[in-house]
């Protein structure tokens, strides 16, 4: 990676790190169009990907990275995409829904039933789990994030870490069902 541009994010040279990145966002605006995403969601995503971009900076994870600062930035912004295109397809568009007249409606209360055994203890121990415990579980079970996803987003070291993390975390967690 361009180490005279991560020396400027890291020193916060203003100019230098605004001209980085009005010089990167059209490129990726253009690059995220194939995605199908509204021009607000790309800007909002290329905004978030470069604040990820400049926290590693800082922190210094990026001098051993081997692509350009762009291709880094792109691959970091893909992710998002990805992530905003998952919660995309879980929203059911209603306008152009219909229902068949044969079918029944669905008991009103069924939103309202209680949780089983099972769930209220999980519910109840979940609570009590550590933050970044709370963090994978969510993200991998509720979110549907990958592993590799994972790394990316909460800035984890590896896979293998999350992997770890994850395991851990649902170890006590049945630890603490079955007290």
């Amino acid at each position: 990676m361009e180490e005279h541009l991560l020396k400027s994010i890291i020193n916060n040279n203003e100019r230098q790190v605004s001209k980085i990145y009005y010089e990167h966002r059209e490129a990726f605006l253009n690059f995220g169009k194939k995605f199908n995403l509204s021009y607000d969601d790309l800007v909002d995503i290329y905004q978030e990907a470069f604040i990820v971009l400049r926290r590693y900076a800082i922190t210094g994870k990026l001098f051993d990275v081997e692509s350009s600062l762009k291709t880094y930035l792109f691959g970091i912004g893909k992710f998002m995409i990805f992530d905003r295109i998952k919660e995309l397809k879980k929203v059911v568009d209603l306008e152009n829904f219909q229902i068949e007249s044969s079918v029944e409606k669905i008991d009103s209360e069924f939103g309202t039933k209680e949780l089983t055994i099972e769930q209220a203890l999980l519910k109840k121990h979940f609570k009590n789990l550590g933050k970044r415990c709370k963090e994978v579980l969510t993200l991998f079970y509720s979110r549907g994030l990958t592993i590799d996803e994972i790394v990316e987003f909460a800035d984890y070291s590896s896979n293998s870490v999350v992997r770890s993390q994850k395991s851990r975390c649902i170890k006590r967690l049945k630890e603490m069902i079955y007290e």
